[in-house]
């Protein structure tokens, strides 16, 4: 099968190439922009252009024909590529759909790491357990990992753990063998207009997969039972020494899930989950005091606090909310997740997907529900900003700057500037 990726790039097309390489399809593809993912495909060989007027594509398919045309859901109806690709007849998906051929034809089983938050970090622990256990395992996860690519085919393996997102519908594509269910809270406005419409896809996912393991508050979401799923109370929560309630409560499903598909000894999979390195973007340690997430969901920063809590008694938060939309639809829902902070730097919305009707909320309009709302401070990324951000650090506070923007590059330009 020959394949072509536009945005090769992307976090989440980037790791679905290397898994494609690996399993031994031919494959090609291009992106707007230079990135650590480009430079990491093209030196295992891979062919990327840089600039995607078409001109690429057709070379490509006159040179052997190309059978898939993969892109994102973000990618516009009158791109060129996408464009040129159906003139040419070319069979085009997204990501997900590829996927799941390729998990069919390697007849592999899948295990799905699902739900509002947590999904990268319980897909990264599930991943590292295996491999400390011994047993083979394909994979692909949406960020950069310390200890293996973003994604990754292993001919001898059994599994495939993806991470298994519900935007655009995404994991509708999927029939898991197991699935993992790391928590339920509405989310993605733009895909599920209401909770009930987001909530059905999450109970249609569930009834697609042949096990799901869910804590019994989500559970009770979406009306599964035990006749559905192996549902955990709140007791069950395992002494796993790991910073964050929320990491515990992951690194739970994950040892359940290995009891569950008998891949290894128990103490063995505890010890590997207490050594689990991490995965970039979430709770990452940048610099001294310094500390990046992608958090940006009030659950998500209330979840993230509470672990920064753990380390220091001084938390300075640096917050980018995330898409307008989104922000209407949970700004009444910024109350008191910020109480573990005593200064929070309150950025203007990252704009994406946006909707041209909606007005652009404030953050005085965003932060009208937060309880203490007198250590909130309207801020830009500036100098003026990363000066604050460094006389904190000086003074011995924890610095955690959280969002799914530019927040992240931002900071990272600024260490290495």
């Amino acid at each position: 099968m020959n394949i072509y990726f536009s945005g090769i790039g992307g976090v989440g097309i980037g790791p679905l190439a290397e898994i494609a390489h690996d399993a031994g399809y031919t494959i090609q593809g291009s992106d707007a922009t230079e990135g650590l993912l480009t430079r990491e495909l093209r030196g295992r060989g891979i062919n990327i252009a840089l600039g995607q007027d078409g001109e690429f594509l057709l070379a490509c398919h006159n040179q052997m024909t190309i059978d898939w045309f993969v892109h994102t859901a973000a990618l516009p109806d009158d791109h060129p590529e996408l464009v040129l690709a159906r003139q040419l007849g070319i069979k085009t998906a997204k990501r997900d759909e590829l996927l799941a051929q390729i998990i069919k034809e390697k007849d592999l089983q899948l295990i799905a790491i699902a739900g509002t938050h947590g999904k990268t970090t319980t897909t990264g622990m599930m991943v590292w357990v295996m491999q400390q256990l011994g047993v083979p395992v394909s994979y692909s996860v949406g960020t950069t990992l310390s200890f293996g690519p973003s994604g990754k085919y292993v001919p001898d393996s059994k599994y495939f753990v993806y991470e298994c997102d519900e935007f655009d519908r995404n994991f509708l594509h999927f029939t898991p063998h197991l699935s993992l269910i790391t928590s339920i809270d509405y989310d993605h406005p733009d895909t599920y207009p209401t909770e009930t419409s987001y909530l059905a896809a999450f109970h249609e996912f569930i009834s697609q997969s042949d096990m799901a393991i869910m804590w019994k508050v989500d559970g009770g979401h979406v009306h599964s039972n035990e006749n559905t799923g192996w549902i955990l109370g709140d007791d069950e929560v395992m002494d796993i020494r790991l910073p964050g309630a929320h990491n515990r409560r992951n690194a739970t499903l994950v040892a359940k899930a290995v009891e569950y598909l008998q891949a290894g000894d128990h103490d063995k999979a505890i010890t590997a989950l207490q050594s689990f390195p991490g995965t970039d973007r979430r709770f990452e340690r940048l610099d001294e005091n310094l500390y990046s997430d992608y958090g940006h969901h009030p659950v998500e920063i209330a979840a993230t606090l509470q672990m920064a809590r753990e380390l220091s008694e001084h938390i300075v938060l640096v917050y980018q909310p995330h898409q307008n939309v989104r922000q209407h639809e949970i700004k009444d829902q910024y109350t008191n997740q910020f109480k573990l902070a005593e200064v929070v730097h309150w950025l203007p919305t990252y704009l994406s997907r946006e909707d041209p009707n909606l007005p652009i909320l404030t953050p005085y309009e965003l932060t009208q529900s937060v309880t203490n709302r007198g250590v909130i401070y309207s801020a830009n990324l500036d100098n003026e900003l990363w000066q604050t951000i460094q006389t904190a650090r000086q003074e011995g506070k924890l610095v955690l700057c959280m969002g799914a923007g530019s927040i992240d590059g931002w900071l990272r330009q600024r260490l290495n500037g």
